[in-house]
C-alpha cells in the first residue's frame, strides 16, 4: 500500500506563492502519472496539473502561466509551484498518484488566498 504525504499549504496574499509538495511512502511502478487536483466550497473536485513519469505536462487553463507541476523521480515526490495566486485559487488541493492500475490520494491541504 502506498500513502502520500503533502505539505505546503495555508493562507496567502493575493499575488503572493505557494509550493505543494507530495511525496509516496515507497518507491512506485516507474510508469505512472502523478497529478494535482483541487476542490472549492461547493464546487466538483478539478484536475490542476498532471505529470507523467516521462515529465509530460498538462494544465487546466485557468493556472496555465501561473503553476508549474515538477517531480524528482528519486524521492517519490511531487511538487505544485502556485504563483500569481487570486482568490479564487482556494480550495482543499489534493495529490493523486496513478500506477499499476490502481489510485492513490492523499488527504488534501488547504489553500486561502486572502487579503
Amino acid at each position: 500500500q502506498v500513502q502520500l504525504v503533502e505539505s505546503g499549504g495555508g493562507l496567502v496574499q493575493p499575488g503572493g506563492s505557494l509550493r505543494l509538495s507530495c511525496a509516496a511512502s515507497r518507491s512506485i511502478a516507474s510508469n505512472n502519472r502523478m497529478a494535482w487536483y483541487r476542490q472549492a466550497p461547493g464546487k466538483q473536485r478539478e484536475l490542476v496539473a498532471i505529470i507523467t513519469s516521462g515529465g509530460t505536462t498538462n494544465y487546466v487553463d485557468s493556472v496555465k502561466g501561473r503553476f508549474t507541476i515538477s517531480r524528482d523521480n528519486a524521492k517519490n515526490t511531487v511538487y505544485l509551484q502556485m504563483n500569481s495566486l487570486k482568490p479564487e485559487d482556494t480550495a482543499v488541493y489534493y495529490c493523486r498518484l496513478t500506477a499499476s492500475g490502481r489510485d492513490y490520494w492523499d488527504q488534501g491541504t488547504q489553500v486561502t488566498v486572502s487579503s
